[in-house]
């Protein structure tokens, strides 16, 4: 099992504890995880993530277990040399933050990119948000990743593994069944902001979506990471054994 949803680096909005890359590696040993496709927290907030992608793949160079996940904005100029560059040096995802870069729903640079992540075989990862809307800033004015903007995206997609980090129950069902049946199988939900008991919504959405919809995820270390693990521990007994889907064999 790895995760999808980790990151290095500082967040500009609070201090982050342990941001560095060895204790990322602690802590999957420690969770018993395999691996984790980890992104660049700053780059998320830079104009020009390139730079902090630069420094993605350096800081996780002596980590074999942490997978570089750079993010590329379809926005910014000469874009397509940026993901072919990034692909050539092994990223197996790349990273988008559309609400944080001032792309909506209708931006058709963001189907473009999907569609060279399914050309070059690499996941495309949205994240839905980093902190709950009554902890940020004032001078955090990005809001939550939308349904709409997902489904996007995902429609007509019938090639490129869309993850989204981070979302909630609500996003995920708007977006769910908003999909075709063959648009679905191409979009997978992390679990790391998905409550558990008392809600026990984890559960409702293993039911009534499917444990293959969904991957596992921390949001290292803007969360603890025993969380998901704890909500899977807890799960009501005919689901214990269910197997979220595997990234690792994509």
């Amino acid at each position: 099992m790895i995760d999808t949803n980790a990151y290095i680096g500082g967040y500009p909005f609070r201090h982050i504890p342990h941001p560095e890359p060895a204790m990322l590696a602690r802590v999957l040993e420690r969770e018993g995880l395999d691996g984790a496709w980890v992104g660049h927290l700053p780059s998320a907030f830079y104009r020009d993530p390139a730079p902090g992608n630069d420094e993605l793949f350096a800081a996780l160079a002596p980590h074999p277990t942490l997978r570089p996940a750079p993010c590329i904005r379809p926005d910014w100029p000469d874009w397509q040399r940026t993901l072919a560059s990034a692909i050539d040096r092994g990223a197996p995802a790349i990273r988008v933050y559309p609400p944080q870069w001032g792309l909506g729903a209708d931006d058709a640079s963001m189907r473009s990119l999907c569609s060279a992540c399914g050309e070059a075989g690499v996941t495309l990862v949205f994240t839905a948000r980093f902190e709950d809307l009554r902890q940020r800033h004032g001078m955090d004015q990005a809001g939550d990743l939308s349904a709409a903007a997902v489904r996007a995206v995902a429609r007509g997609n019938d090639r490129t593994r869309i993850v989204v980090c981070s979302a909630g129950r609500g996003t995920i069902e708007e977006v769910h069944w908003g999909l075709t049946p063959a648009e679905r199988d191409f979009v997978f939900w992390d679990i790391s902001w998905i409550w558990g008991p008392p809600e026990d919504e984890l559960a409702l959405l293993l039911r009534t979506m499917g444990a293959d919809r969904f991957v596992y995820g921390t949001a290292w270390p803007l969360r603890l990471a025993q969380t998901p693990r704890a909500n899977l521990a807890l799960l009501p007994d005919e689901l214990k054994n269910v197997k979220l889907a595997d990234p690792s064999s994509w």
